[in-house]
């Protein structure tokens, strides 16, 4: 038993790092100054990159968060017995 909560103890960990950084890479809603800018380039080359990157990074959000709360639910049930 020692052994399963020091491997869901790991992936916890790991997850929660993932989700940061996955977190982190999304870009904002609200560009900015810079958005407005640059943003009549993304016009012509490569509008849909972008939505499709924002897009898979955010079912990557939904995955790594629904994994975090199972190894979270996981580590309180291993920590009773």
């Amino acid at each position: 038993m020692v052994t399963a909560k020091w491997i869901v103890n790991i992936v916890h960990i790991l997850l929660a790092l993932s989700l940061i950084v996955i977190v982190l890479l999304q870009s904002g809603k609200q560009a900015g100054l810079s958005g407005s800018i640059a943003g009549g380039a993304e016009t012509f080359f490569g509008k849909n990159k972008g939505r499709t990157v924002d897009a898979l990074l955010s079912k990557y959000t939904a995955v790594a968060a629904i994994a975090f709360l199972a190894t979270s639910v996981a580590l309180f049930i291993l920590m009773e017995y």
